[in-house]
C-alpha cells in the first residue's frame, strides 16, 4: 500500500485557503503526478451539492446515504457527520490529502492570512502562509513557525512533502 499523507490548512473567510488548495493541488496532481484528495469543511452547513426536484436530491433528502455514479464520476451524499479515517476510507487511494478547515484535527496545519493575523489561529498551526500585505513585525509569531509565501505554491508544497502526517 502507498504512503499516504494530509496537512490541513486553516484561516478566517476570504484569508485565500480555497485559492491556495488549488493552486496547490493542480501543480501537485500535473507536475508531481501525485494523487490528491480534497476534504473542505462547511462549518455554516451552506455548501450545496445538489439541485432540488433532481432524482439524486430527492434520493439524498430521505436522509439515505447515496451514491451517484456516471461514466465520467461518482457523488457521495452523506447524512451523517464523518470523522476523519472515515473521509480517508471514502477516498482509498490517493498520495496526499488537503484538508481546508477542521482545526481541530491532529493533522500539520498551514494558517493562511491576508491584511492581519488572528492569533487564536497561532496554537492550531504549524506554518503560516501569507502575502506582502502582513507586516510580520506587528505580531509576535511563535518560535519556530515556518513563514510560507501565499502566493508561491511551489513554497507550500514543498512545507507539504516535508512536513505531512502519515494517515
Amino acid at each position: 500500500m502507498r504512503k499516504r499523507v494530509a496537512v490541513a490548512f486553516t484561516g478566517p473567510s476570504n484569508s485565500g485557503k480555497t485559492t491556495i488548495i488549488l493552486k496547490v493541488a493542480r501543480k501537485l496532481i500535473h507536475e508531481h503526478g501525485k494523487e490528491i484528495a480534497i476534504i473542505k469543511h462547511d462549518p455554516k452547513d451552506k455548501a450545496r451539492f445538489d439541485v432540488e426536484g433532481k432524482d439524486s436530491y430527492r434520493f439524498s433528502d430521505t436522509g439515505a446515504e447515496v451514491i451517484v455514479t456516471s461514466p465520467t464520476r461518482t457523488t457521495y451524499f452523506s447524512q451523517r457527520h464523518k470523522e476523519l479515517d472515515e473521509m480517508i476510507r471514502l477516498f482509498d487511494d490517493f498520495d496526499i490529502l488537503l484538508v481546508e478547515g477542521l482545526k481541530n484535527l491532529p493533522l500539520p496545519r498551514i494558517s493562511v492570512f491576508r491584511n492581519n493575523l488572528e492569533s487564536d489561529y497561532f496554537e492550531y498551526m504549524d506554518a503560516l502562509a501569507i502575502d506582502g500585505t502582513i507586516d510580520l513585525d506587528a505580531y509576535t509569531i511563535p518560535e519556530g513557525m515556518d513563514i510560507l509565501d501565499l502566493n508561491d505554491p511551489d513554497d507550500v508544497i514543498a512545507w507539504i512533502l516535508k512536513n505531512a502526517k502519515e494517515v
